[in-house]
């Protein structure tokens, strides 16, 4: 691709690319292609103008030769990431001619043709607010048809045709809005899933997911995301496929079962034979079902449509009586031109999705305005231990071995086991083999992943376990060798357990960095007078250190999955809102139990599904941010029912009263719709 540079700086270039035209599609290409590319750290794609930005590091001719290779063609349609902007482009196009239309209708076309136009047009309106009354229901559609009949009935045709102009932008940015919102969650639940296990002569090997063809197998394990559609040919798995089918319950899948990419197995495992490959109706199957859940709607959306069909009783009451007190046909329409739906109805959705656009631009995603309402009403915050208030990249301190094993064995074992599982600890130890150039081929039968507690194998005809003291010791009671050196263990460290035929064979000593800005945030979030909690499988010892290195008003240790959702009930009880943050398999019931769950983007796919909310930001900052924004979307709403109410109000007093001529009362108020939709759309900080 040629092209030209319009401006650089340092790490930063502008190129004009030499095509006369560039499609939505076409962008979205480019713009995946780029960001791809080795030191780009940021792309913007202007299809209007066909210029690109990039921002990057390293040579600044690893850049210009990406551009020059580049072709359309070279990515495959599965792998575009969509940007929204066909979408915006639709609606600004839509914007733009229903402003045309309505120039061209108020100024070129005679007064003749004008009125049999706005006639025609009343048409749909008033068909709309007779049907509302045949449902025996008097809503603001009933309000709408009112308003533009009288006013057609007075012969005032201007005034009927500015109504419906703004009740049709009005409809547009509302669809705009909806749609918009469905497309963006849509894309952050794409899923994220860059390599599968693939089941190959009786072994498993990690491959990239492009690579796998249908009929390949794949081997999905406890927390981890079914990247492709199939049937399951092996294994026994409940299945949590909410994000497909909306059920709430996971669901048995068996040998002959279906199971559906973007689902998640949350217990058990089994084995897949691909019939799709990856980028076939999965986007499609999304906006399906987003659009045919509620899940979207914040409460203060629900309160505003319900407020706004509340008041058109009243609004024609008064109407009617001032008609009757005055015999004022004029003081009566001016109740008529001033209806509070349209200003209700578009502010509050426009202003819950500034704020989850805002959101965005900070690394949250959020799900559904209602849970920024959750968020902003908590009094709670529970926080996971593991991967939460410490760095998701803990590391293998020290190994101690016991009956004179080898060190590295023992540590090549343990990640033969863990590296089927993605928590943070597991990958810690796969990582350090990896450092110790320590390979771990498959020597192993079938592995088992019990919730909370480690890993049950068999090698070489040995039962092998991995996990907790309480697993390994406690409930399966294998021995405990060296008793002086098992009682002195290092207590800095949280400790997993390796057993080997009923005895323990290597304790792994994990190191868990707290991270540098928890102390921070935690004194932040009860400044902002949210009680904090923490809670974790860990040991008391262990726990109570990082509590006290943090600063949470409380704490629990010993906590098994079951124990965290228990909690956030029982607060529940007591009438408290709730917010749960964890990232790994044993915080899924928590998350779903509480009023806002929310995940770390590196956690386990599970924890990402059930969430509300998740922070793929580099740190905890991004919890103020959240709550900031949340505080500040609850206090625009408020401002905008006190706005609406009171302005709209105050001209229907001044109409009653003769003041304002009900042309006047109707521009004041579709004015005002249009100033406080434009003002819901800006950034809330």
């Amino acid at each position: 691709m040629r092209g030209k540079i319009l401006h650089e700086s340092r790490g930063r270039m502008r190129v004009r690319l030499a095509q006369r035209h560039m499609t939505p599609a076409q962008a979205d290409i480019l713009e995946t292609w780029l960001a791809a590319r080795e030191g780009v750290q940021r792309v913007t794609v202007y299809d209007r103008t066909c210029d690109v930005v990039i921002v990057y590091t390293g040579p600044r001719a690893r850049i210009i030769r990406a551009i020059a290779q580049f072709r359309y063609a070279l990515v495959p349609a599965e792998e575009v990431v969509p940007s929204g902007r066909a979408l915006r482009r639709e609606y600004e196009e839509k914007l733009a001619s229903a402003v045309i239309r309505r120039a061209v209708s108020r100024f070129i076309l005679p007064l003749p043709i004008r009125r049999i136009v706005t006639f025609l047009r009343a048409l749909r309106y008033i068909w709309e607010g007779l049907r509302c009354l045949m449902r025996r229901k008097i809503e603001v559609a009933v309000l709408d048809a009112t308003a533009i009949t009288v006013s057609l009935l007075r012969g005032d045709t201007e005034t009927a045709g500015s109504v419906m102009f703004l009740l049709h932008i009005g409809e547009l940015l509302e669809e705009w809005t909806h749609k918009k919102s469905v497309d963006d969650l849509a894309r952050t639940m794409s899923l994220g899933v860059e390599k599968v296990w693939m089941r190959t002569d009786g072994q498993e090997i990690l491959v990239p997911l492009r690579q796998v063809q249908p009929g390949d197998e794949i081997v999905v394990r406890t927390g981890s995301m079914i990247a492709l559609d199939g049937k399951v040919v092996a294994g026994d798995a409940m299945v949590d496929q909410s994000s497909m089918t909306g059920e709430s319950v996971p669901v048995h899948k068996t040998a002959g079962s279906y199971a559906y990419a973007g689902t998640v197995v949350a217990e058990g495992e089994c084995i897949v034979r691909v019939e799709k490959t990856a980028g076939h109706g999965r986007y499609d199957r999304i906006v399906q079902m987003i659009e045919e859940s509620e899940r979207l709607k914040s409460a203060a959306e629900d309160k505003a449509a319900h407020l706004a069909d509340r008041l058109v009783p009243y609004s024609l009451g008064g109407t009617a009586l001032t008609w009757l007190l005055t015999r004022d046909a004029t003081k009566a329409l001016s109740i008529l031109m001033v209806d509070f739906s349209c200003a209700l109805k578009l502010a509050m959705p426009i202003a819950v999705l500034s704020a989850m656009r805002q959101c965005s631009r900070s690394g949250i995603t959020v799900k559904g305005g209602r849970f920024l309402e959750a968020v902003a009403e908590a009094d709670t915050i529970v926080f996971d231990k593991t991967g939460t208030l410490t760095r998701a990249t803990p590391r293998v301190a020290e190994i101690i071995p016991f009956d004179g094993r080898d060190p590295d064995e023992m540590l090549r074992l343990a990640a033969c086991l863990e590296e089927h599982y993605p928590h943070s600890i597991a990958n810690a130890v796969v990582e350090e083999a990896a450092r110790r150039g320590l390979s771990h081929e498959e020597r192993h039968s079938r592995v088992e992943y019990v919730v909370a507690h480690g890993i049950s194998s068999a090698v070489d005809g040995e039962r092998v376990l991995i996990g907790s003291y309480h697993f390994v010791v406690e409930d399966e009671g294998c021995q405990i060798p060296e008793e002086r050196v098992f009682r002195h263990l290092p207590k800095q460290y949280s400790h997993l357990y390796l057993a080997i035929s009923g005895k323990v064979a290597a304790v792994l000593c994990i190191e868990d960095p707290l991270r540098e800005e928890a102390a921070d945030v935690v004194a932040a979030l009860r400044g902002f007078g949210l009680h904090t909690v923490m809670m974790t499988g860990d040991n008391e010892r262990t726990a109570k250190a990082v509590a006290a290195a943090v600063g949470v008003d409380d704490y629990h240790a010993g906590v098994l999955p079951e124990d965290k959702a228990a909690f956030i009930r029982g607060q529940h009880d007591q009438g408290r809102r709730v917010i749960m943050i964890g990232d790994g398999v044993n915080d899924s019931p928590a998350l779903s139990e509480a009023d806002a769950g929310i995940a770390i983007s590196t956690g386990a796919a599970i924890a990402r599904e059930i969430a509300d909310i998740t922070i793929s930001a580099d740190d905890l900052y991004a919890l103020l941010t959240l709550r900031r924004l949340s505080t500040a979307l609850m206090g625009r709403i408020r401002q905008n029912y006190r706005t609406i109410i009171g302005f709209n109000l105050g001209l229907i007093i001044l109409g009653v009263a003769g003041i304002l001529p009900p042309t006047t009362s109707a521009f004041l108020h579709n004015a005002s719709t249009l100033v406080i939709g434009m003002q819901s759309m800006t950034d809330l900080q």
